[in-house]
């Protein structure tokens, strides 16, 4: 049996994963849904990891999840606590002293995401189309679901300092990838995890809520992870 500490995106709600934990409590898993301090403007990647930290009290044979945002908060708790691996899923890969909101420009994200809209036809706006961009794939009820919850608030200040680890942590790691993601684009995250982690990622279906969208699939991959290690 492992323990499952599922870590959210921007937002920090620990909802996302709603559908994703029943699946890894049917397979015998234990699981930690963390919700972040994402509206709290005095909380920034340190305290996220705090966060992490404490609701992973004693438990151990730790499998971290990361969901985009998260990328940047994930390989912090790994410094803290013994984690058996770390899963990348969809998610920020940052780099030595990278601040979260020099990530974008960086890693030429913009461009990435306005080419994949080209190809589907759609124009990404500044100001994302959620639905189009991040629900696209999810079950109406869900998606119903998430707008009565409305957009959920995330401070800047996560954003503003440098990542303050001088090299990624000496956990075996895993990068996941959704094809169909709209958001971050599957060219651009194999070319990032090249760049970054120097490893070639895995791919399933789904856009970039797929935990929302393939809880079962996602499910099934993150277990067999377990049976490669």
């Amino acid at each position: 049996m492992a323990t499952f500490v599922l870590i959210p995106g921007a937002g920090g709600m620990a909802w996302y994963w709603h559908r994703l934990a029943p699946e890894l409590r049917e397979r015998g898993h234990d699981v930690v849904a963390v919700d972040l301090p994402a509206d709290d403007d005095s909380a920034g990647l340190s305290e996220y990891a705090d966060t992490v930290v404490n609701a992973i009290g004693d438990r151990t044979n730790l499998v971290l999840v990361a969901q985009s945002m998260a990328g940047f908060t994930a390989p912090l708790v790994c410094e803290r606590v013994p984690v058996d691996l770390l899963v990348l899923l969809n998610a920020m890969v940052p780099a030595p002293g990278e601040s979260p909101g020099n990530w974008w420009v960086n890693t030429g994200h913009a461009q990435a995401r306005q080419e994949q809209a080209k190809r589907d036809g759609r124009t990404a706006d500044q100001d994302e189309d959620v639905i189009a961009e991040f629900f696209h794939d999810v079950p109406p009820a869900i998606v119903e679901e998430a707008m009565r919850k409305g957009e959920p608030d995330q401070s800047g200040t996560p954003f503003e300092k440098p990542w303050p680890l001088k090299a990624w942590p000496t956990v075996p790691t895993k990068f996941l990838l959704a094809r169909d993601d709209r958001f971050f684009p599957a060219d651009f995250q194999r070319r990032v995890v090249r760049e970054r982690l120097g490893i070639t990622p895995d791919e399933m279906d789904g856009g970039h809520l797929v935990a929302l969208s393939r809880p079962a699939e996602l499910a099934d991959r993150l277990e067999a992870y377990l049976t490669e290690r």
